[in-house]
Order: structure tokens, then C-alpha cells, then sequence
């Protein structure tokens, strides 16, 4: 399985973190959206989209970028479509009433990927009001934010490897 992941990771380098274990994990290379080779993007069985959490949506140089992708960039047998997974770092847990994943899984269809799956973990924030306490969720990711994204893209290989 040919892999690549997008990170905008701009603050402290937890949504790098996290992507640089997945990387391992699926033998990806991890990138910024800037550093994106399309011809090389449109050759991959499946793409990994992250970044930081900035007031309850993905960094905006993710999203851009995201938009920006042509509507299925290369034909694929019917009924298949490429293959997706979202991940994300916050400082704040994710609310179920309105996860903040949502928004960029449903661009992603409309550009026509599947997204397969979505990972999102607490990482070190010192977002504005945040910064005059020292910020929140201090030392995260941690060593089991890493093993739970390792143990996610793991399962998430598995399953996409299973698939015709």
C-alpha cells in the first residue's frame, strides 16, 4: 500500500508528533501541503489529512489545500474511490455534538475521497486565553496519545489492506 500524509503542524509540534508515528507505521512520508507532489498524491492507496485544532476548526492552510485538490484525480476502477483518514491535536477534547473532524471528512467526500477513519488526540495549547495559565494539556501528546495513534493506524492498515 503506497501512503503519503498532509500535516500543517505550526504550533508546537504535536499534530507532527503524531503524524510522524503514523508515517512509521504505514512507511509514509509526512508532509506539509506545500510540499505535496500531486502526480505523487495521485498515485497513493491512501492519504492521511492533519493538523493542529485552532478554535474549533483544522488549520486553515489544511483546508485550503483540501479545496484546492481536483475532484478525483485519477480513474479508478468502478465503484472504488481513494482512500482517506483525518487526524488532529487539540487542546480540548473533541465535542460529540459538533466534532470538529466533521467539516474537513465532508470536503474530502466531495473531492471523492472514502474516509476509512479519524484520530484526534489532546496536545499542549496556549491558544490566547489559554497562554495566561501556561497553557493546557501540558506534556501531550504523551507516550500513550503516541501508542493509541500507532495502535489506530495500525488497525487502520489492517483493514485497508483487507479491502479489495
Amino acid at each position: 500500500m503506497k501512503a503519503v500524509i498532509v500535516c500543517a503542524s505550526v504550533s508546537h509540534g504535536n499534530t507532527k508528533r503524531i503524524a510522524d508515528v503514523m508515517g512509521e507505521v504505514l512507511q509514509a512520508a509526512v508532509v506539509t501541503p506545500e510540499q505535496v507532489d500531486m502526480a505523487e498524491l495521485s498515485t497513493c492507496d491512501l492519504v492521511g489529512f492533519g493538523s493542529g485544532i485552532f478554535m474549533g476548526r483544522f488549520h486553515p492552510q489544511l483546508r485550503q489545500f483540501v479545496r484546492s485538490l481536483p475532484q478525483g484525480e485519477r480513474p479508478l476502477p468502478q465503484g472504488e474511490r481513494r482512500r482517506a483518514f483525518v487526524f488532529s491535536t487539540s487542546g480540548l477534547p473533541e465535542p460529540p455534538f459538533q466534532p470538529f473532524t466533521r467539516p474537513l471528512v465532508r470536503l474530502l467526500e466531495q473531492k471523492g475521497f472514502e474516509v476509512s477513519d479519524t484520530f484526534s488526540c489532546r496536545g499542549f495549547d496556549t491558544w490566547l486565553p489559554f497562554k495566561l495559565v501556561g497553557g493546557i494539556s501540558k506534556n501531550r501528546p504523551d507516550a500513550t496519545d503516541l501508542e493509541a495513534a500507532r495502535t489506530f493506524t495500525e488497525g487502520l492498515r489492517a483493514r485497508i489492506s483487507a479491502m479489495p
